[in-house]
Formats: structure tokens, sequence, C-alpha cells
């Protein structure tokens, strides 16, 4: 889906029928000013829609900058009706685009100067994937693959279902795509280092444990964990020794952040 046509959709929910409160107390000919403002100290995200939604608009700290309370992320111009009906939906990607690129800088951060960097995931709201992933990728995290379409990860589900590690990653030489692999066991671990494995994902472990099966692995494949990583332990396991760590609360644990909208007669 298009951003044009995701924006299209959140109005057409919003608004339906008409405005009705707007259309009333609004004159037809009425002309605004609006201004969107961090209220907190943010990592912006989501201005790219606003072309979408308003005719005359000026971004004033792009996708990726830092805003804070009090800054001018974007001004708009126009009918008053217009910024008025559409405000909330503005608001709604604002907010909520802005609140993952916040949190994603804060994972980036926590990892500064290891090699190791930080990955998003599937984990997001549905039909808003590629905004969300452009949101986490504004806040300096790394997208992993978009969906199933575009990448071969084997989970521990496809493991089982194709009847071992060997069989999984035999069936996946055909698709001519970089192949990464979650290991659960040092037999399995073993296994796939046996079979050609170039790419290991290592769920669920401490980061002593995670430091213990990198030492073992000892370069010969991508290490990426995942499972359990908060901003609170992110750092540790980024000086396991791991190249990448992924983390779902990214996406689908970020509060909204608070801007608001500034309106004036023009």
């Amino acid at each position: 889906m298009s951003l044009a046509e995701t924006v299209r959709r959140a109005l057409e929910e919003d608004i339906g029928t008409g405005d009705i409160t707007t259309n009333l107390c609004v004159a037809e000919d009425a002309r605004a000013v609006g201004r969107f403002i961090a209220r907190e100290p943010i990592v912006v995200a989501g201005t790219e829609l606003l072309q979408y939604l308003f005719d005359n608009f000026e971004i004033k700290i792009p996708r990726g900058g830092r805003a804070g309370a009090g800054d001018e992320i974007a001004c708009i111009r126009g009918p008053a009706r217009q910024l008025l009906s559409h405000e909330r939906v503005a608001l709604n990607f604002l907010q909520r685009l802005s609140g993952i690129a916040t949190l994603a800088r804060r994972y980036a951060d926590a990892v500064a100067h290891t090699k190791c960097r930080v990955l998003d995931t599937r984990k997001t709201t549905p039909g808003l994937r590629v905004l969300e992933k452009m949101a986490a990728a504004a806040g300096s995290v790394v997208n992993h693959r978009m969906g199933l379409h575009d990448a071969i990860l084997i989970k521990n589900n496809h493991i089982t279902a194709a009847g071992g590690v060997r069989a999984a990653l035999d069936r996946t030489k055909p698709g001519g795509l970089p192949v990464e692999i979650e290991v659960r066991t040092r037999a399995e671990l073993d296994e796939a280092l046996a079979n050609g494995a170039t790419h290991l994902l290592l769920d669920n472990l401490t980061p002593a444990e995670a430091a213990d099966w990198i030492a073992y692995i000892d370069g010969r494949a991508t290490v990426e964990l995942s499972g359990g990583i908060t901003l609170s332990n992110v750092r540790a396991y980024a000086e396991s020794g791991a190249d990448f760590v992924s983390c779902g609360a990214i996406t689908h644990s970020a509060p909204a952040v608070d801007i608001n909208l500034r309106l004036e007669p023009a």
C-alpha cells in the first residue's frame, strides 16, 4: 500500500461523510496557519506524510532530526476547514511515528561504540509496516526484512516442520537469497555451521550465555541475538560480541510522543 493510500484511508476513517463540527463552526472561506510543536524532546518521524494531508506545508525539522520541547516541527497553511479536519490524522501519524523514532534512537545510542547494530522486526501495526520501519530507520536502527517475501529466516518452527536443520537449509538453497537460521542448542549450531550457515540467530540467551556461544562460533558466522532485549540490557548484549540485536519493542511498544498543533487565523 502506498503512503498516499495509507493517508487516504486514515482520513476516510476519521472524517467519514463529513466533519460536522468544523463545517458548522468555521466559515468556508476562513484561512488559518498551524504549527506542529514538540512538547518534549523527540526524534521526528512522519513529516513525509504532510504532503498528502495539506496543500501548503513547510517542514522545519526533517525525519530523523531531533526536536526539543517547544520546537516547531512543521508549519501548515490553507483553508481552516482542511487544517481542522486533517489535524487529528496528522497528529496520530506524527506522534506514533516520532515515538518509534525516539525509542529507536535510544536503543541505537545504547550500543554506541560497539560493533553491534540494532535491528527492528516484523512486530508492526498491520497496514503500517512501511511507515513504522521508516520511523525506526529515522531513529538510526537497521531495518530487518520487510516481510516474508524478501529474506529467508529459518525459525525453530520451520526447522521442526522441515525435519531438522540440515533439511531446512537444503530446501532454501534454490531461493537464491541470503539465509539466516535460528539455532537452539549446540548440536543445532554445529549442524548449521556444517551445512553452510553464515548467519545465525540466537534467541533467549543471557548476555553471558551469548558471549559464550559467540566465542564458540569464533567468527564462522554473523550472529544476531533476540529475545528479552530491553533498553536496560541491550548494551550488555552488544558487548557480548554480537553483530546484531533485534528488538520488537521498538515498533510494538513505543509510546506516542507529545506533539500538538497550534492554530491561528491567517
